[in-house]
């Protein structure tokens, strides 16, 4: 399993040079300019120039990309030109937030696909199936936006059972002290029930949004998975020797179908990662992906490329804790690894 591991991480040392060099090209082509952002209207050719010669823009590419990777090497991601602060303190800042929201919807989305997959499976041409059927479809046809628009409108404006969509907490909570970043546990360590609510209802729905947008891949490899496998060989011979359906289904069908769900569960996680920016600015959610739109809009490069370089190693680290499910749930995959 070391060894897996360990051949894992050196094929992922080449994407993220990839990644690396990719987003620093890309930013330096993408139009707009940062020193006349930030100089202003109003600002004279001369002082446009001079804030250019500040940041170092005046130099030739390359010099700036060795200038990047040494403070790559360093630990250092550069300073966020409309913050002022380091990329990587508001990165690190920002993360439990982005993180908080992606893993809560990923596991609304999975309490519900997998049992709706199973049953639909267990089923076939039965209600539960349609069911399946429609709300897969629905949840791939309706983009994430739109989603979180929808429920907004009608939970929020209509019903006004949720909060505003105003950030992670209301105006009348405090955050609580910083122990795991995630709100609703951190308020849980320090006791604090009144924020802890405001911190689930702010949560709800924009979690809502990302588990509706989630569902639906989920539900249909599931139900795919498991087709298969109950109509296999051992499954017919389980169900002939007179163990319980409820036996047949969990124990031995959904075992030997969990290899495509968890591949699928990887591949929903990194989308999910990508919806995160447009569910944050739909519920003012001071995640990464808010913070790197709000750095592309003012042509701010530092924190887009410290955005991306992170996300690059969130999915490696993605893809490691995959491939180790993998020896974990069928053994013969370590063998071949």
């Amino acid at each position: 399993m070391l060894g897996l591991i360990g051949k894992r991480l050196m094929f992922a040392i080449p994407s993220l040079i990839g990644v690396v060099i990719v987003t620093f090209l890309l930013t330096r082509a993408l139009p707009g300019d940062p020193a006349a952002y930030f100089a202003g209207p109003a600002a004279t050719k001369e002082a446009v120039e001079q804030i250019r010669k500040k940041l170092g823009l005046d130099k030739p590419l390359i010099q700036q990309f060795i200038g990047y990777t040494a403070d790559l090497a360093h630990g250092d991601l550069g300073t966020s030109l409309t913050t002022g602060q380091p990329v990587a303190t508001e990165i690190r800042n920002r993360l439990p937030a982005s993180a908080e929201l992606t893993l809560l919807g990923l596991v609304l989305a999975v309490a519900i696909a997998l049992p709706l997959g199973i049953a639909a499976a267990a089923r076939p041409g039965s209600l539960v199936d349609h069911v399946c059927r429609i709300t897969t479809t629905a949840g791939v046809s309706l983009p994430v936006f739109f989603t979180g628009l929808v429920l907004v409108y009608v939970f929020y404006f209509r019903l006004g059972w949720a909060p505003a969509p105003l950030g992670r907490l209301d105006v009348y909570a405090t955050a609580p002290p910083a122990v795991t970043g995630f709100y609703i546990i951190d308020n849980l360590l320090v006791r604090d029930f009144e924020a802890f609510r405001s911190a689930l209802g702010q949560l709800i729905l924009p979690a809502a949004t990302l588990a509706i947008f989630s569902l639906a891949p989920i539900a249909r490899i599931t139900r795919a998975a498991m087709l298969a496998v109950l109509a296999s060989d051992f499954v017919r011979t389980a169900r002939a020797s007179g163990l319980a359906p409820r036996t047949v289904i969990v124990t031995y069908a959904f075992r030997n179908a969990m290899l495509p769900v968890i591949t699928t569960l990887s591949m929903v996680f990194s989308f999910l990662l990508g919806a995160n920016v447009l569910v944050e600015k739909v519920f003012a959610w001071p995640g990464i992906g808010s913070y790197a739109v709000e750095a592309l809009i003012a042509s701010d490069f530092a924190p887009v490329q410290g955005f991306v370089l992170t996300m690059a190693i969130m999915y490696v680290l993605l893809n490691l804790v995959i491939d180790i499910l993998y020896g974990v749930i069928d053994p013969r995959v370590r063998l071949e690894g």
